[in-house]
């Protein structure tokens, strides 16, 4: 899985202002937008479903109430113009943009917003726990909706989620899962379905949406397509060749290639992703934690930063620098010493039983393609063995569910600007498991976990102490997992493309209408 200074939500602001009454027609006979993908882009159609790397395709055809600014560090406005919370921050009003239309042709009023979320929450999984708080919605009038909470939270924050979301016509169909389930779509975003190729490397196509609210009175791309080329060599030939306009991720020397090569644009930026290797906890040898004390000395953390070259920063603790619940002070270091008395005490070890582990990772990411290898030589002396199983993404992931392996690598990013998405979903007890792919069953962590959406809003200071406890709990009391590093992204891009940046709330999303076509 994969994850823009944001002008996004300033652009979306200034085109609403000054959108004429009548949307002028999407323009036509441009050169599509192609964003190249080293994994499967869609893994599920439903927007009450959606938790995977359709997120990329999703922010350009779907829209939220709200949009996370990472300048500001706030919401800003989206299919919301305005909100307001009471004193309690236990009702929040937001006033919706008018003239706004589905794909389908239906307006976007009240009544839909309050009948998709609704959808969503009764959907329970996927993110849907971030309306945990909602107890009611109302909708006053065509233009206002307001919601009545159990707790205090941030809704506008929750608003902007890159999960869950998501607002969409629920009457497209009388079955709507069957329906989006066939390839297609329910949003109001500036892009709908054209076509969808499961499995094939064209897998995606996208057409600008006629009547979308923003307009189309100034230059945009017309069309988007999504290809899957797991080959990162490949993917800098076809970026080269102006077969491609954006490709996601490179090896770290084939961006200092792009970085330096006539006609092409990089981009270098932190963001809020990490890297998770998740030990199974539950099942198989990695069920003694000695085991996974013992991996998590292992890994070369320095050694990986070496190796990726400036695409990757220490990770301290579970959750990033600049959200809540990070914590300083944690980088690990590699302590081989360490690892091998614990393998020796589990009876493993070069005088004891060979050890053979599981590993996956989603093919074509050459970061992990280094990660798996480095830590395979460095546990060969050690007498373990790393199976090291590159997979496409969808197969990983069903694999894991069926804890399949004994490590499974990933990469993690809040569903909201907020840290508690890596606790309440990556290791908070899951049965059947989604993403808790570690299968901690721990409902002491987990009562503590619970209380931290409102300590967020009524007492931060209580809250940061219940994420520093909560990580301490799931890297040293469980060690459950080992973070490896924190992605800094490196994209590669045409050179005549206008108005790229990253959002790190919305990982890996170009949001195509904000940009300028090349030449």
């Amino acid at each position: 899985m994969r994850r823009r200074l944001i002008a996004a939500a300033a652009l979306m602001l200034l085109a609403a202002c000054s959108a004429p009454a009548e949307v002028p027609q999407a323009p036509v006979g441009e050169a599509p937008f192609v964003y190249v993908k080293n994994l499967d882009v869609i893994t599920e159609w439903d927007p009450s479903r959606s938790y995977s790397n359709e997120i990329i395709a999703f922010q350009n055809i779907y829209e939220t109430l709200t949009l996370w600014n990472p300048v500001t560090k706030k919401s800003a406005p989206r299919l919301a113009t305005s909100w307001r919370s009471s004193a309690d921050g236990r009702t929040w009003t937001f006033n919706l943009r008018p003239g706004v239309t589905f794909h389908t042709g239906r307006p976007l009023d009240a009544a839909a917003v309050k009948a998709s979320i609704e959808r969503t929450m009764q959907a329970k999984t996927g993110a849907s726990y971030i309306w945990d708080a909602v107890s009611g919605i109302r909708a006053e009038d065509t233009r206002t909706v307001t919601f009545s909470l159990k707790y205090p939270v941030p809704l506008d924050l929750v608003a902007s989620a890159g999960y869950s979301a998501y607002i969409y016509d629920t009457k497209a169909a009388p079955d709507l899962g069957k329906w989006l389930k066939e390839g297609r779509d329910a949003g109001s975003g500036p892009y709908t379905v054209v076509s969808w190729q499961k499995g094939k490397e064209q897998e995606l196509s996208l057409k600008a949406y006629d009547k979308y609210w923003g307009g189309w009175t100034r230059p945009h791309y017309n069309a988007v397509k999504f290809r899957v080329v797991p080959d990162p060599d490949r993917a800098y030939r076809l970026l080269q060749r102006g077969e491609v306009s954006f490709v996601e991720r490179l090896s770290p020397p084939l961006f200092a290639r792009a970085g330096a090569a006539p006609g092409l644009r990089t981009s270098e930026r932190p963001s809020f992703q990490t890297a998770m290797l998740l030990f199974n906890t539950a099942a198989g040898p990695m069920k003694d934690i000695r085991l996974r004390r013992a991996i998590q000395k292992a890994v070369d953390y320095r050694g990986l930063l070496k190796g990726l070259k400036g695409a990757a920063s220490p990770a301290s603790g579970l959750i990033p620098e600049g959200l809540m619940g990070h914590v300083p002070g944690r980088v690990p270091k590699q302590d081989l010493n360490g690892a091998a008395q614990l393998l020796a005490r589990a009876g493993y070890g070069p005088a004891g039983k060979p050890l053979r582990l599981r590993l996956t990772y989603g093919e074509g990411d050459t970061d992990w393609r280094l990660l798996a290898t480095q830590l395979t030589r460095t546990l060969q002396p050690l007498n373990v063995t790393i199976d090291a199983r590159p997979m496409p993404w969808n197969a990983q992931w069903e694999l894991g569910k069926k804890r399949g392996q004994d490590i499974f690598v990933m990469y993690w990013w809040p569903d909201y600007a907020d840290g508690y998405s890596w606790f309440g979903n990556v290791f908070h007890s899951g049965n059947p498991p989604v993403f808790n792919l570690t299968y901690l069953n721990d409902h002491g962590l987990d009562a503590m976990l619970d209380t931290v959406p409102e300590l967020t809003v009524t007492d931060r200071p209580a809250a940061q102490r219940a994420y520093e406890q909560a990580t301490r709990r799931v890297l040293d009391q469980r060690a459950a997992a080992a973070l490896p590093w924190v992605v800094n992204y490196q994209r590669a891009y045409l050179g005549g493309i206008q108005g790229y940046d990253d959002n790190p709330a919305y990982p890996d999303v170009v949001f195509v209408y904000d940009l300028r076509p090349s030449g």
